[in-house]
């Protein structure tokens, strides 16, 4: 049989190093579909809606920085695949997307299921082409899978149903596929610039960002050469926190302890490799920004001082030029009113939760970071298990956290771990899935089931849009259609073929966790959450907070904070004493 044109697509994502696709069959995928049953070292994995492939296959770009491979039917399959490739494209994920067309010869005759992918793509894409000749195969492909890489986003090959079966009029040939590693140097009048700024400052601060994962021991040798507490957005947190002596929590709408206040009392303020889009928790004065992407300089706040170039590089280089600092009052101030904030609000989990009905949800979280394995992949729906993450899972170097947190989808959590269970076979998996978000894609569970994906969910499970519901009571309107009763979302599970426990009664949730976890396979633990655990200050207005604004979201979010409080205490014993 001569090679088609979808052999050949599957011929290059082999080389390439891809082994699967994440889909769903479909007419106008059928060559693609078949090339893949054809070819030994390609898997098609099927899942029940597009967008939970989307989902699964940024989970996997991002925890390997390889490039990951969704695909969508023309019509109703790539709208569905849009909403999970919008995730993908901000969370920085290396995706290709093959989007199927109708047959070519129907385009523009609003034919059946007819769309127009290449202009539905356009806005979550690095790259969006229409192939209209074989001949245009293999080079287009390569073209969208070299610039998802490079530009850390989605590419998106759109493919007529009737091309795919065409001969490959060329040999497909080989092309070195290239991960980035290039370093981004800074220049050095930048350099000289930030260097003379840090020595004029009296007090410092350093907020930090996911682009700080490769640079952690540069982060904490320039805190500790001008005494300047580590702030993080979610997305650094793992990358920073562990094992900090810096550390004064996070800001941003689920923020935590002292960072807000350091930020802002501070003489310079340094944001290192983050794109934190909150502006309003920004002081907008007195900051310099370093960051490899040049477009995100000065997008968030004004600046002083921007310096284009990777966070480890420029620190290698301002380091030397940076004076060491005696004066670590305002260090010391920081570190003692976070840990008084943490010791505050930390009651909030240890305070007789082991004995209240409904359980409360960080009494969950808490337990749950103790039993997982310090290597474990935790994916968490957006909503209120976005908090208890923020402020319960513990990092430790080794430890993965994967969310929507830029794109902000419910429903998410389930097909991240999805991905990650392929991505990482052997690692623990665990989905900190919301019941509103599990529901939104329930289908999901048939996945599971159905490769026999081994992936611990979690389920918070206390029968309301937790976080709308909050949200309507912050801005002073009264909570409405966010209650719908609690589902017996384990019973759903073991339709699905899903093993699955209950837990109403907190005495009985720590031995139900250990036995979630450690159940081979999947598992489903339906945990019965209190949705009133964040209580509304009676003070609180909307004109006070509009929205979430920062003093409502400190008040109202001021729960407990797990090990970050021990953190928090270890940090001062090395203040030095007067």
């Amino acid at each position: 049989m001569a090679a088609t044109v979808a052999d050949q697509m599957i011929e290059v994502l082999v080389q390439a190093g891809v082994r699967r696709i994440y889909g769903l069959v479909g007419d106008s995928l059928n060559p693609v579909a078949d090339a893949v049953r054809r070819h030994p070292d390609m898997e098609w994995v099927h899942v029940h809606n597009e967008e939970a492939a989307a989902l699964a296959a940024a989970a996997e770009a991002q925890l390997t920085g390889r490039l990951a491979v969704c695909a969508g039917s023309c019509g109703p399959g790539n709208t569905h695949l849009v909403q999970g490739l919008y995730d993908a494209s901000r969370s920085g994920s290396p995706v290709l997307a093959i989007a199927s067309h109708i047959p070519s010869t129907e385009i523009g005759t609003n034919y059946f299921q007819e769309t127009h992918p290449q202009q539905l793509f356009v806005e979550c894409s690095v790259y969006c082409e229409l192939v209209s000749r074989p001949e245009q195969l293999p080079r287009l492909q390569r073209i969208a899978m070299q610039t998802a890489l490079a530009r850390r986003g989605v590419g998106v090959l759109v493919l007529p149903g009737d091309l795919g079966g065409e001969p490959a009029p060329y040999p497909t040939g080989h092309s070195d596929l290239v991960t980035p590693r290039a370093v981004a140097q800074p220049d050095p009048e930048q350099v000289r610039a930030l260097a003379e700024k840090i020595n004029a400052a009296g007090a410092v601060t350093l907020f930090v960002g996911a682009g700080v994962r490769d640079a952690r021991a540069e982060v904490l040798g320039l805190a500790s050469r001008v005494h300047s507490p580590i702030g993080h957005s979610l997305g650094g947190k793992e990358w920073i926190q562990y094992d900090n002596p810096y550390d004064v929590g996070m800001s941003g709408l689920l923020g935590y302890g002292a960072c807000y206040e350091a930020t802002h009392e501070s003489d310079l303020l340094i944001l290192l490799g983050t794109d934190f889009p909150y502006d309003t928790f920004l002081p907008q004065a007195r900051t310099v920004q370093v960051d490899r992407e040049a477009a995100h300089l000065g997008r968030r706040t004004r600046l002083d001082l921007g310096v284009h170039g990777d966070v480890g590089a420029t620190l290698r280089a301002v380091l030397p030029m940076v004076e060491q600092k005696t004066d670590r009052r305002f260090l010391d101030r920081m570190l003692r009113r976070h840990a008084e904030q943490l010791e505050k609000v930390v009651a909030a989990y240890t305070t007789k939760v082991e004995r209240m009905r409904p359980i409360h949800p960080e009494y969950v979280a808490a337990l749950l970071d103790e039993a997982m394995d310090d290597d474990a992949i935790v994916t968490v729906d957006t909503g209120m298990c976005n908090v208890w993450a923020a402020r319960y899972i513990t990092p430790t170097g080794r430890r993965r956290i994967i969310g929507s947190f830029r794109h902000g989808t419910m429903a998410n959590a389930l097909p991240h771990a999805i991905g990650a269970a392929y991505a990482e076979p052997g690692r623990q998996v665990v989905s900190m899935s919301g019941d509103g978000g599990l529901t939104m894609l329930l289908g999901e569970l048939l996945t599971v089931a159905e490769h026999d994906l081994p992936i611990t969910i979690v389920v918070f499970n206390n029968g309301s849009l937790g976080m709308i519901r909050l949200e309507m009571m912050v801005a002073g309107y009264p909570f409405f259609e966010t209650d719908h009763g609690v589902a017996d979302l384990a019973g759903v599970a073991r339709a699905c073929g899903v093993p699955a426990g209950t837990v109403e009664d907190p005495a009985e949730l720590p031995e139900a966790l250990r036995n979630a976890l450690h159940t081979p396979g999947p598992y489903l633990l339906d945990v019965r959450t209190d949705p009133n655990a964040l209580s509304i200050p009676p003070h609180i207005t909307a004109g006070q907070v509009r929205g979430f604004a920062l003093a409502a979201t400190r008040t109202v979010l001021d729960g407990g904070v797990g090990k970050m409080v021990e953190l928090a205490r270890s940090n001062l014993r090395s203040i030095p004493r007067p």
